[in-house]
Parts: structure tokens; C-alpha cells; sequence
């Protein structure tokens, strides 16, 4: 008897493919469905790395609202398909907690039958990076994305409700992006961070604020939740907030020593670039985090606002990557969907 050989089911859209073949055996384990309390749903992404996002859901039975969508169209019908198995009606809401793509390319699955919600900044950067993934890492199969950007925003908070489930969207100010929102379930005590928090990944405040990232923390531990989902990496409790600010607190003491002292030859407070600060860097109990490259963008955006430069104002992204790469020894970071 002839044939293909053996074949597997693939985990994002459940079609039979050979054995074999990449759909057929991820470079990276399986994203989960877990449920942290009655209609509110995390969508993890292991291993939590560059594209990587986590993701979630609230649903009352009768309607669901969706937190963020993935990097890929795969990624994002693997989240709707995981959400139809749960038993949850079709999404009629999707909030963004940022604009970055591994957030929101996945938007146009779920519209036009749901909404998509999100901050004015968050829309106003996602409708001008456009195609930003494609940009950065193009070889990746992203399958047929459609920019879709937030169509309800708001500016400071606004109050959403599943049924019985109040949800909170908070914007903390320019932090992780200008345009971040804070989704808190207060009933729960539940509180999806978007990229305010990586649980076992480096920080990545080049396009915010390392000051704002700062007094995003604030904010969110004045909610008191026992649950936190970050924006990448596993379910935590709020003690990952500690970590998240001992690694601000180590960039900003960084970037104030090296623009301070520089090398022999540089003029009087010329100070060393971030990237021969990053180099130089003796990482310490942060050497264990993932994506330790972004220590030179982050030296970026604090060395721009040591310099007086306002939160969120643009730095040059060709030269933050470029650093990165250096800082990886010549290897760009790597986007893993």
C-alpha cells in the first residue's frame, strides 16, 4: 500500500499534515489554554520569546471579549479555536493592550465580527507601523494579516461589562508603548498586563518609558490582584512586579554611570555609547532572563530621557536593532512564531 507516511494533526488549525514537517512538529512547544477563575481564560505562548505574546479571554456565556491576538494568522485561529472549544460564543470584543504586532496581527481574525478596542495612542501606532513585523523579521510566515486597528478608543479608563464581568481598561501612561492599557478584573482580582510585565524575559521599554514603566508598576500594585497575566512568559502573582523594577532601577543606574564616565579620548561629558555600556555590563540576577539584547535599546530610551527627551518620543529603531544584533554577537533577535 502507498501513501504519505505517517501523519499528525497540526495544533493551530487541526488539519492533518505528514509527519516531518514543521506544522507537524514546532519549533516551540504548544500554547495553552488555562483558566483562572469562571469565564476568564489565559492564552499562553511558551516559550514567551520575541513574538510570543500571551493572550485571553472573559466570557459570560453569552458574550466574550477577547485580550490581544498573536504575531500570525495560525497563531490567532489556533486562540479562536481554543476559544470555541471552551464553549464560548463568537468574540464580539477584542481589547489591544498595545500596538505591537505579535499583539494585534491577529485583530482582522476576529473582525468585523468583533470590535476591536484599545487606546488612542495604541491606534494611532498601529495604523503608522502598519506591516511592522514584516519589517523586522520578513522571513516568518505570517499568512494574510489585515491592519486592523482599534475601530472604540479611549483615554485614561474605560469600563467595559461581560454580563456580570466588569472589565477595567486603565492606561498607565507611556510605559512599555505610548499607548498601553491595563485590563483588571476587579471582581476576580485578575489583571492582564500586556507588556508592562515579562515573567522570564527582559524588560523592553525602547519605544515608552523606562520612568513611566516605573510608575506603571505603581499602578499596577495599587489594584491588589492575586492573579497577573504578563504580557509574555507564564501566569504569575504580583511579586513578578519586584523583578520588573529591580531590572529599571539596574538599566537607569546603567545608563546615569556610562554617560557620565567615558573613555579615555572622548571629550568631558561625552560618556560611553549604550552600546559599549551594554557590552561592558556585568548582568548579575539578570543574566538569567531571556532576551538579554534588549539591555541596549532599553539604555536607549534612558540615555533619550536622561537627555530631556519627553516619554515615547521615537528613537531610531534601525539603530536600537542593529545594537541588539552586535549585543547577540552578530545574530538578530529572533522572532519564534
Amino acid at each position: 500500500m502507498t501513501g504519505e507516511g505517517p501523519q499528525t494533526t497540526d495544533p493551530y488549525d487541526g488539519e492533518p499534515v505528514p509527519a516531518g514537517t514543521p506544522a507537524a512538529e514546532p519549533a516551540v512547544p504548544e500554547p495553552y489554554l488555562t483558566e483562572l477563575a469562571a469565564g476568564v481564560h489565559a492564552f499562553i505562548q511558551p516559550d514567551g520569546g520575541w513574538c510570543l505574546n500571551n493572550a485571553g479571554f472573559v466570557t459570560d456565556g453569552d458574550a466574550t471579549l477577547v485580550v490581544d491576538t498573536a504575531a500570525t494568522e495560525r497563531r490567532a485561529r489556533l486562540l479562536r479555536r481554543r476559544i470555541a472549544e471552551s464553549g464560548a460564543p463568537v468574540p464580539r470584543m477584542v481589547v489591544n493592550t498595545h500596538h505591537h504586532g505579535d499583539h494585534t496581527y491577529g485583530n482582522g481574525v476576529f473582525a468585523p465580527e468583533a470590535t476591536v478596542v484599545g487606546h488612542a495612542a495604541c491606534r494611532r501606532e498601529l495604523l503608522a507601523a502598519g506591516l511592522q513585523l514584516h519589517l523586522v523579521w520578513p522571513e516568518v510566515e505570517y499568512g494574510e494579516i489585515r491592519v486592523t486597528a482599534p475601530a472604540v478608543t479611549f483615554t485614561d479608563e474605560l469600563t467595559l461589562h461581560i454580563g456580570d464581568i466588569e472589565v477595567r481598561l486603565i492606561h498607565p501612561g507611556v510605559a512599555h508603548t505610548p499607548g498601553d492599557t491595563i485590563v483588571w478584573l476587579p471582581e476576580q482580582r485578575i489583571v492582564f498586563t500586556g507588556d508592562l510585565v515579562f515573567h522570564g524575559g527582559t524588560p523592553f521599554v525602547f519605544m515608552g518609558s523606562l520612568t513611566g514603566s516605573l510608575r506603571a508598576l505603581d499602578v499596577l500594585r495599587a489594584l491588589d490582584a492575586v492573579t497577573v497575566v504578563p504580557g509574555h512568559g507564564p501566569v504569575a502573582g504580583p511579586e513578578v512586579y519586584d523583578g520588573i523594577e529591580r531590572y529599571l532601577r539596574f538599566v537607569d543606574g546603567l545608563a546615569r554611570e556610562g554617560r557620565a564616565g567615558g573613555p579615555p579620548g572622548r571629550g568631558p561629558g561625552e560618556g560611553r555609547t549604550p552600546l559599549e555600556v551594554a557590552q561592558e555590563a556585568d548582568l548579575g540576577p539578570f543574566a538569567a532572563l531571556a532576551e538579554s539584547e534588549r539591555l541596549v535599546a532599553n539604555l536607549h530610551r534612558a540615555y533619550a530621557e536622561l537627555a530631556g527627551a519627553e516619554p515615547g518620543a521615537p528613537l531610531d529603531p534601525l539603530t536600537a536593532f542593529g545594537d541588539m544584533a552586535a549585543l547577540n554577537g552578530g545574530v538578530p533577535p529572533a522572532c519564534h512564531a
